[in-house]
């Protein structure tokens, strides 16, 4: 049986209230408390640990100000610094995984070093088996947005419809409001999703098209006028 002190007092009301169940602690403890036969008692345990479990059972990125409040309280600030020590220990452990900022929130992710194995894991759900042209079209919505179906078309050069409207049904593309002009056309933009997928914090993390066209006349030997010089080896594939 816990002591009922000013600090839990409270607490322990609510508790056989079957109100909140948890506080912190001053020295960076989580107290859980538990009622059974014998009564009321106090279990504690590292708040890093507690916050290292909420993203081990989320499927999805959580803000730190979510997290923080699943955990009891703590501020967003709090856990990033909770968030920094654990992908430390990771680090020193030769862990294959981190914690990684995606889509506005926090998420553990493996390494890009691993993709390739676990690329044959899931190979067999190809669920965003995106065709050229449907990447082409999200390309041009992801930097243009908000943006109309004719601006697509105009600078593709082909109709989008059916594209456009498979890149919603895969939650990558939505529409995002109707342009101010006549006819009051849908604008489209990109999704939390799209953030997801590609591994964006936000659409800031989008490559400048400056650098993408100077890739592209590397690429194709334009940007000196010559053709590059034959690879002695195939050149590595970028971490997805």
């Amino acid at each position: 049986m816990i002591k009922k002190d000013d600090a839990v007092e409270d607490v322990v009301a609510n508790v056989v209230a079957g109100g909140e169940s948890s506080v912190d602690t001053e020295d960076d403890q989580a107290v859980t408390l538990s009622e059974d036969e014998d009564g009321v008692h106090e279990d504690t345990m590292p708040i890093r640990s507690v916050v290292e479990a909420i993203l081990f059972s989320t499927d999805s990125p959580l803000p730190a100000a979510r997290i923080g409040k699943v955990a009891g309280g703590l501020s967003a600030g709090e856990v990033k610094e909770h968030i920094a020590s654990l992908n430390e220990q990771y680090e020193v452990a030769g862990a294959s995984f981190r914690i990684e900022e995606i889509a506005r929130g926090y998420q553990m992710l493996t390494l890009p070093e691993y993709n390739e194995w676990l690329g044959k894991l899931f190979k067999a759900r190809g669920e965003f088996k995106v065709t050229g042209a449907a990447m082409e079209a999200l390309a041009v919505v992801a930097y243009r947005q908000p943006a109309m179906r004719a601006e697509v078309e105009e600078i593709r050069g082909v109709g989008c419809g059916e594209v456009l409207q498979r890149l919603r049904e895969m939650n990558l593309v939505k529409i995002a409001g109707r342009a101010d002009v006549i006819g009051r056309p849908l604008l489209y933009g990109t999704t939390k999703r799209f953030l997801e997928v590609f591994g964006l914090a936000s659409l800031d993390e989008l490559p400048k098209v400056e650098a993408l066209k100077e890739k592209g006349r590397r690429g194709s030997g334009q940007s000196t006028g010559t053709q590059p010089p034959e690879a002695s080896e195939p050149a590595a594939t970028p971490p997805d």
